[in-house]
């Protein structure tokens, strides 16, 4: 019986934009998911210093950014366990929340995966998954290809459909590094315009019902 296939889409979200709808609607399609989770983070590890908006309004934003589509849900699992913020503890309750008929994919930015040794138990982490590793401008991703990884690397760019991607058996974890979407849109850019009162300049890169909800509640001004 062929696998459920899920995607966990990490991050702080703050604000949730047209950049990640792009990254989760072409992974949806090229690996051929039945969805994609997103998972907003309560205080991510390597950002308990920085200035991050509440939980309760990064949530809202996602739940509004991914109303209509069918297949991008969202989890509280993050924000329910902020006591356990790191990513091998959330890959290990989403396996066990999903069930073992459930295949794994976690998307990972370009600029993450280079900080992939730095991360929790990272070895152990790469053992719980499948890896979905994007390209984002200003990031050569073939020179974060680390050869020691415990689990096998697949450059897929170019590449278009499922089937020229999965030659493999569906419980061995590999890590797949594609360049099928290259956004430009940053979430700090996003902030630094609206504090700027610069909010007609970046509305365009958010969903209309996040845009409303940010200008509503009046985020990332001071």
């Amino acid at each position: 019986m062929a696998l459920r296939r899920v995607g966990i889409y990490g991050g702080t979200f703050d604000p949730v934009h047209n950049g990640h709808l792009e990254v989760a609607r072409r992974v949806l399609q090229l690996f051929e998911l039945d969805e994609i989770i997103f998972v907003p983070a309560c205080v991510p590890p390597h950002k308990r210093n920085a200035d991050i908006t509440s939980a309760f309004h990064r949530f809202a934003m996602v739940a509004l950014a991914i109303e209509a589509e069918q297949r991008l849900l969202i989890s509280t699992v993050e924000l329910d366990a902020p006591d356990r913020p790191y990513a091998v503890d959330t890959a290990e309750r989403m396996r066990t929340m999903l069930g073992e008929a459930t295949e794994l994919f976690i998307l990972l930015g370009a600029d993450s995966w280079l900080e992939i040794k730095s991360w929790h138990q990272w070895g152990r982490l790469l053992t719980l998954a499948n890896f979905i590793v994007m390209t984002r401008p200003g990031y050569e991703l073939e020179r974060t290809v680390i050869l020691d990884m415990p689990i096998p690397v697949v450059n897929v760019f170019g590449i278009g459909s499922r089937q020229d991607i999965m030659t493999r058996h569906p419980r061995t974890p590999q890590v797949f590094l594609t360049d099928a979407v290259q956004s430009d849109v940053s979430a700090v850019r996003i902030r630094t315009a609206i504090k700027a009162n610069e909010f007609d300049s970046v509305k365009q890169m958010l969903p209309s019902a996040v845009a409303a909800y940010i200008k509503k509640h009046r985020l990332y001004r001071d």
